[in-house]
């Protein structure tokens, strides 16, 4: 098959609602390049969270979530090797569930033990939790475009290789309320993909792994240094680091979720929530990015 016939056949399957998001989106991100140079000064006043959490730290939790969660499905299948399909779905959904539940849990007592101003300044303050949603919005729609240039990229370069052979893989929480229209399973996974793995991925991965990249780069900066105080160089650096600091995050990020073909499109995403996390330095901001696409994409799946 010809590239361009690829690329018409993969057209034809964009729906129009992205492409609405799409012409916002690129109207948003070009303002945005213009505003801050192409991105060079969109970081020069974000200021590292102030801790002492050892470089280890961010692991724990980690390997607690995977631990639980492999443990728990391991015991139940051996039990009831023979559940139906949807019942075992059920139950690892269950125990993904606890296992980000028990995850946000000990980052809780880290952020407690280890942050200045503890949950405040990892970025969790109720107070901005309206600014944040609203802010939100604006940054996933910008986000937008690249998302759909990036995954149609990589459908091209996939059918192009591989010709017929490649499909680009749904995630399997959207592959599960697809094929099984038992309410308890699609109501648990709408649960956890929208409320709960959010909120324990973005505490993990821009709370905790973002914040220690950026004190290994760079050590914060003492009390009372105020941003008019530093020289242009200081605030150069501070751009650098903090954009390295959102990289490296957004590669782990990547690199847990098992669909390769979904890399890309996900460092991306990351990307936006690890920058939105820095400019804004609330927390809740990326959660929320984070949980309007997982809500997106699964209310895409049930109008189906």
């Amino acid at each position: 098959m010809k590239a361009s016939e690829i690329i018409k056949q993969f057209g034809c399957d964009i729906p129009v609602s992205d492409f609405i998001l799409f012409s916002a989106g690129i109207v948003l991100f070009a303002i945005w390049l213009v505003k801050t140079s192409l991105g060079k000064t969109a970081l020069t006043n974000s200021i590292p969270r102030r801790n002492n959490m050892p470089n280890y730290m961010p692991f724990i939790p980690l390997f607690i979530w995977f631990g639980v969660f492999s443990l728990a499905t391991t015991i139940i299948k051996l039990l009831w090797p023979k559940l139906p399909d949807w019942q075992s779905a059920f139950f690892d959904n269950l125990f993904l569930c606890i296992s980000a539940l028990i995850g946000i849990a000990v980052i809780v007592v880290v952020v407690k033990t280890h942050f200045a101003r503890r949950l405040k300044g990892l970025g969790l303050n109720i107070k901005t939790i309206h600014k944040d949603l609203c802010a939100a919005l604006v940054n996933l729609v910008s986000v937008w475009p690249l998302l759909i240039a990036i995954i149609t990229l990589t459908t091209f370069l996939g059918k192009f290789i591989w010709r017929q052979n490649f499909q680009f893989q749904q995630h399997k929480e959207l592959e599960l309320i697809a094929a099984h229209p038992q309410l308890p399973l699609r109501v648990l996974i709408a649960i956890t993909t929208i409320a709960i793995v959010p909120v324990f991925e973005e505490m993990l991965f821009r709370g905790l792994f973002q914040t220690m990249i950026r004190s290994v780069l760079l050590k914060p900066y003492p009390i009372g240094i105020e941003s008019r105080s530093r020289t242009e160089s200081d605030l150069a650096r501070t751009s650098n680091e903090a954009w390295l600091a959102i990289a490296i995050s957004s590669g782990l990020f990547a690199l847990i979720h098992s669909n390769a073909d979904h890399w890309p499109a996900l460092f991306v995403l990351s990307v936006c929530m690890g920058y939105a996390y820095e400019k804004s330095g609330s927390l809740f901001r990326p959660i929320f990015i984070h949980s309007l696409f997982n809500a997106s994409s699964v209310i895409a799946v049930l109008s189906q």
